[in-house]
This record gives structure tokens, C-alpha cells and sequence, in this order.
């Protein structure tokens, strides 16, 4: 029988293990990737430097940018022989049922295994090989740095504690590297012999955890709305290139319209479509609410009744299909990620940072700032032209964005534990610079609500993902200070929209295997329900005609010392995220008086109300009276005159003026 993928060997399913999708093998990953292994259980025979140690042995592992960094792109041996190994301590008996081999993760060098073997002990002392027949098994590795290559063992021969990779053979131009995965199936422990074992906890949450395709998720939200009709509703917002459509789940007590004075809010996952956590999380936090509600729980009933809300899984859909096909562990770390024209949707957005800079600068070097906009910038016309390369997703989340009034957002990404804020964009094309809005503080903040009350990020013992050390920054960092990034979601939506939006980066591995699911919803929940709640922070109220008390669209509301202004939306609400404290609002419209007051943001989960009504400028109210052929009322009249008299007696002045200084010239003469 074939006991792997050995290089000596010719089964007529050999080709078909090589391709066969993680999520049909019956043992899940230890979780080398996941970071469940920890450094200590991992141990080798040399190694180069600290920065290419076993712990740098990790499947997709990301090197970092200099080479010698402490944060190298796998566990690469000192010495070039076939006695070099790695070895993985699975702490507890397991049967070992493959292995995943990948190569380094470097700009600078090309390395990879060729072939190995395998072997097993439960004391270190005694090791046994995988056997091919009466032969040891040699197996086959890698073709280049990056595709993932996956080996399957013989049941039969692998019940072992530790388990170790032994390279045989490797790229000719370089080294013994390697990153790794390890399948295996913890055996049971009736005796409670590893009890003092700390094991994860999952959930006691009945939600269903496995990655869902398309077809599945579809059938997901269905369900969800039967369960909870009077509570939800699914729409789309547009098609994929491949013309899979874009499905968002609204929560709501009035599901399909917007209501006065209830903020909008909205979590989008799957942008890259590889980055599969936020995709399953969405579902799962969709379900969750619609149990609890009907359930009665409190905080969710508050949470429907008080908020609209928005839940796009999948923001490319495409790009999640290729992933999904390959496997949780064998998609790589960029396949999928992509849109299916090519295009990363986070570098896609209309770069309103130059337009908006630009304009600074100018205004600047003129000395006039009557013309400078700091919010509800235009997007510029070559962007909308047909020939402009925006992928049909992005467009279709722009059209979202200025249909529906959002007022907080967060996109839900993967691969790093940090929840970034903007700007993402540099203003002078550095690498990585602290570059803030306005906003600063509540971005800040924002950030910090996720990331301290996330059970991962919120850990002092963990360890970083890859190659930067976020626990230094408290899990949070300005999107510009890690790397720039132009045309980000984030940005654009500040800009051109009210809404406030971060990047939530919500786990080392892209694409975690199903049986790490509800683990990573444990680790979640509580971020994902209390960051919502942050909609209610700061103020709202509505902007109304003094005299018809009717809503006043597309006023503007300034608070004084922030840079960064929002407009009321249809009915005249609006919205405005502020940490506590104490502010003074500006509220103009077109056609009205200016109108200030102090409004006082408090610590309660509820915004502070602050409306506004304007009274309409003598100018307008003319206007509108000779528009329907009317009789100006006599406090018009009465102002008419009284500014006719005072404009005859300025130039009647004026003329004065010159003739007397007319005379006085012609004397002198």
C-alpha cells in the first residue's frame, strides 16, 4: 500500500494526494501555523542563527524585510548534511497522519527541500522511520519557496509523541530551509494522564463552524433570515467579476429602511479573498444574534433595536473560491487573495489622501483656505471612466458606501494579530510613517476597544505572528506607520464618506483549518459585538428648518479644533463619533444661519443629543417667495428697505467722499 508521496514509489493515487484539499483529511494540523504549537515544542538538530531557528519553522511564516533579521523566513540548518532535522513535539501521544512542507520566505535567498524522510519516537532516544515497504520513505518537498506540498504517512506505523522531518536532498544554489505543518490526531486520554496539559476551550455556542463556499454561505444566510425574519433581510450589492453576487446580511428591527437617528453600521470580511477568518466569523456573528435575540439577551436585543446593521461576508468572492479549493493549509499565502482580474481591492480605492493634500499645499502657497475641503471629497473623474482598472467589487462598495449613511466600519482581515487606523497612506511616499487624521484620538481609541478585548491580541505571553512586535504598539498601530498603503478602503471612506473605518488583522494564519474555528470565535466575540457598540459614541441629532421643522440634508457639522467635518444625511440626522468630553458645534447650510452651541459627549453608552435648527437667510427666504409667485410677509419688507437705505446711504457717502476730495484737489490746483 502507499504510505505517502515517496519518491520511489508509483501508485496509481499518488497524483491525487498531492492535490487532495486539507479539509477531507480526518486529522487537523497541530498548529505550527496557528502558533497552538509553541516555540519550546519545537527543536533541531543546528541552525544558522536565532533568526533562522526551529521556532522560524512554520508553515507561511513571513520573513522579515533585512536579511540576518531576528524575524528570518524558516528554520534553516547550520551544517549542509543529511543528519539535519526538525522536530515537533505534539506533547501527548498522536497519530501522525502527513506532513506540509514549504520553502524560505526571503527576498535575498532561494531555499527548499528537494526530498526527506520521516521518523517518530515517544522519548527522543528510539526513533522509528516511515517505511515504504521494507524501504525507509523517501518524500517528496518542493519545486520552489512559496507552493505548500503535502505528504501522507501510513496509519498504521506513525502513533508517536514526537515527530521528525529529516531533509535528504535540497535546491543546489542553496541550503537546508524549511517551513512546516504537521498533521495529527490527538489520541484519547481515559486515564487523564495529560490532564496537566492546558488545553484551549472551545464554545458553547451552537453556531456552525466550517468554511462555507459560496453555495453554502448563500444557504447559511438563508437559514438565518427563516430563523429570524422579522429581524433580517438579504440584498446585494453588486456581482463579482465572475458574477457571483455580493450578499450582505442587514440586522435590524426594521430590516430594508433607514430610520431616523439610528446610526448605520457595517463589518466587511474578504477583501483578500484567502484571508478566510472574517469571512466565517461574519457568519457566525449573524447567527449568533439572531439565537440571542430570540433568546431575549439584552445586549443584543438593545444592540438590533438601537442600530442598523450591515454584514458583508465576502467582499471577493472569487478570489475566496480558488482559496477555498485549495485547502486551508495548501492555498499558500497569496493565492486567492487577489481579485480575479489581478487586482488587491486594498490598493483600489480612489486616492482622495492626494487630491486631498495637493489642496493643502496649494491653498498654502496662495494663502487661501476658503476653498480647502476636509471631508466629502469629490472622486476624481479619471478614477469613474470606464479605462480606469477598478475592479467591478471595488465599485460596487463605493455605490454601498453613498447609498447607505454608515457611520462606523471595520474591515476584517487576516494574517497579522493588530487592528490598524488611518491614515494608510504616507503624504511623502516613505515606506512607513506616522501619518494621523484629525480623528486621531477616536481612531485610537477605536482600535484599542477591539484589540484589548480580543482574547489573543490581549495576551502578554503570546509571540509575534512573523516579523513585527505589535504587543510593543498594545495591538494597535496607524495603518502609515506599518506600511503604506495607497487607495485603501479605510482612507476612502473617511474621506469621501462619514464613516470611520479600521483594519482588524484577526489572526497569524490566513486561512485557519475549521476545527480552529470556534476557538477563533471565543477569541472574537466580544470584540466584534462591543466595537459595534461604539456607534453610539459622541453625539447625533437632527438638523431641522426653524420654521417647518423639516430635516436639512447636506448641512455641515464642524466641531471646533477637529479638522474634519460630516454633513447631515436625508431626513437632516447625523451622527458624530467623539470621545468624551466637551466640544462647541458649528452647524451650516446652504440658504441658513450658521448655528454654534456646546455639546457635551458623556461616558454612557448612549450618544449625547444635540439637534440643531436653522433659520433660513433673508437672501433664501426671497428667493423662495418669488419662486412660487408670492407676497413678501412685512418683517421681509420691512428688512428689504431698511438694507436699500443702508446701501443708498453708503454710496451716497462714497460719492460725497470723492467730490470733496475732488474740491479739495481742484483749490490746491
Amino acid at each position: 500500500s502507499c504510505q505517502g508521496i515517496p519518491m520511489d514509489m508509483s501508485c496509481s493515487w499518488t497524483a491525487f494526494l498531492r492535490v487532495r484539499s486539507i479539509s477531507s483529511l480526518q486529522c487537523p494540523p497541530l498548529g505550527l501555523e496557528s502558533l497552538r504549537v509553541k516555540d519550546p515544542q519545537l527543536r533541531a538538530s543546528s541552525y544558522k542563527r536565532r533568526g533562522l531557528g526551529p521556532h522560524r519553522g512554520r508553515l507561511n511564516i513571513q520573513s522579515g524585510i533585512e536579511d540576518g533579521d531576528i524575524y528570518d523566513g524558516a528554520w534553516c540548518a547550520q551544517y549542509e548534511d543529511k543528519k539535519q532535522w526538525l522536530e515537533v513535539d505534539a506533547r501527548r501521544p498522536t497519530r501522525f497522519t502527513g506532513v506540509i512542507l514549504q520553502g524560505r520566505s526571503s527576498i535575498w535567498s532561494w531555499d527548499f527541500i528537494l526530498t526527506y524522510k520521516v521518523q517518530f519516537s515517544n522519548d527522543t532516544l528510539v526513533w522509528q522511520p516511515a517505511m515504504n515497504g521494507t524501504k525507509e520513505a523517501v518524500f517528496e518537498g518542493n519545486q520552489d519557496t512559496e507552493t505548500p506540498v503535502l505528504a501522507l504517512f501510513n496509519e498504521s506505523a506513525t502513533v508517536a509523541r514526537y515527530i521528525r522531518i529529516n531533509p535528504q536532498s535540497w535546491y543546489e544554489n542553496g541550503t537546508i530551509c524549511l517551513r512546516a505543518e504537521v498533521l495529527g490526531c490527538t489520541l484519547p486520554d481515559p486515564n487523564n494522564i495529560y490532564a496537566w496539559q492546558q488545553t484551549e476551550q472551545g464554545t458553547k455556542d451552537k453556531l456552525d463552524f466550517r468554511h462555507h463556499n459560496y453555495k453554502e454561505m448563500r444557504k447559511l444566510m438563508k437559514s438565518v433570515t427563516e430563523a429570524c425574519p422579522d429581524i433580517t433581510h438579504i440584498y446585494s450589492i453588486g456581482k463579482s467579476h465572475m458574477g457571483l453576487k455580493m450578499y450582505v446580511m442587514e440586522i435590524s428591527d426594521h430590516p430594508g429602511k433607514h430610520e431616523l437617528g439610528e446610526p448605520e453600521f457595517r463589518y466587511v470580511a474578504g477583501m483578500h479573498g484567502n484571508e478566510a477568518l472574517g469571512r466565517e466569523l461574519l457568519l457566525n456573528l449573524m447567527q449568533y444574534i439572531c439565537q440571542e435575540y430570540k433568546l431575549g439577551n439584552q445586549r443584543i436585543v438593545r444592540l438590533v433595536k438601537e442600530t442598523r446593521i450591515h454584514l458583508l461576508p465576502s467582499m471577493n468572492p472569487d478570489g475566496y473560491e480558488m482559496a477555498f479549493k485549495k485547502g486551508s493549509e495548501l492555498a499558500g499565502w497569496a493565492l486567492g487573495r487577489y481579485s480575479y482580474q489581478g487586482i488587491d481591492m486594498n490598493h483600489n480605492f480612489a486616492d482622495l489622501n492626494k487630491v486631498m493634500w495637493d489642496a493643502i499645499e496649494f491653498d498654502f502657497q496662495n494663502n487661501d483656505k476658503s476653498k480647502l475641503i476636509n471631508h466629502y471629497i469629490p472622486i476624481p473623474e479619471y478614477y469613474t471612466s470606464e479605462d480606469a482598472f477598478v475592479a467591478l467589487e471595488t465599485r460596487a462598495v463605493i455605490n454601498w458606501m453613498q447609498n447607505i449613511p454608515f457611520v462606523l466600519s471595520a474591515n476584517l482581515h487576516g494574517g497579522e494579530l493588530v487592528v490598524t487606523y488611518p491614515f494608510d497612506r504616507t503624504e511623502d511616499w516613505a515606506p512607513h510613517d506616522d501619518t494621523p487624521t484629525p480623528d486621531n484620538s477616536f481612531f485610537r481609541w477605536l482600535a484599542t476597544v477591539y484589540a484589548s478585548t480580543n482574547q489573543v491580541m490581549s495576551n502578554p505571553d503570546r509571540r509575534p505572528c512573523h516579523n513585527e512586535n505589535f504587543q510593543r504598539y498594545n495591538n494597535i498601530i496607524n495603518g502609515a506607520n506599518w506600511h503604506t498603503v495607497q487607495g485603501s478602503m479605510n482612507d476612502f471612506s473617511y474621506l469621501h464618506t462619514n464613516c470611520f473605518d479600521v483594519t482588524v488583522e484577526l489572526s497569524c494564519d490566513k486561512f485557519p483549518h475549521a476545527s480552529e474555528l470556534p476557538i477563533e470565535w471565543e477569541n472574537n466575540k466580544e470584540s466584534l459585538l462591543i466595537y459595534m457598540e461604539q456607534v453610539h459614541r459622541g453625539l447625533k441629532g437632527v438638523i431641522r428648518d426653524k420654521d417647518t421643522e423639516a430635516g436639512i440634508a447636506d448641512a455641515i457639522i464642524k466641531v471646533d479644533d477637529i479638522d474634519h467635518h460630516i454633513r447631515s444625511v436625508a431626513d437632516g440626522d447625523y451622527w458624530r463619533l467623539l470621545n468624551p468630553g466637551e466640544y462647541e458645534v458649528t452647524v451650516s447650510a446652504e440658504g441658513y444661519n450658521p448655528s454654534t452651541r456646546m455639546c457635551r459627549v458623556m461616558y454612557e453608552h448612549y450618544p449625547t443629543i444635540c439637534d440643531f435648527r436653522l433659520t433660513k437667510t433673508p437672501k433664501q427666504r426671497l428667493k423662495e417667495i418669488l419662486a412660487k409667485g408670492g407676497k413678501l410677509p412685512k418683517d421681509l419688507q420691512l428688512r428689504l428697505r431698511q438694507l436699500r437705505l443702508r446701501k443708498l446711504r453708503a454710496s451716497t457717502k462714497a460719492i460725497n467722499s470723492r467730490r470733496a476730495a475732488a474740491s479739495r484737489k481742484a483749490r490746491g490746483s
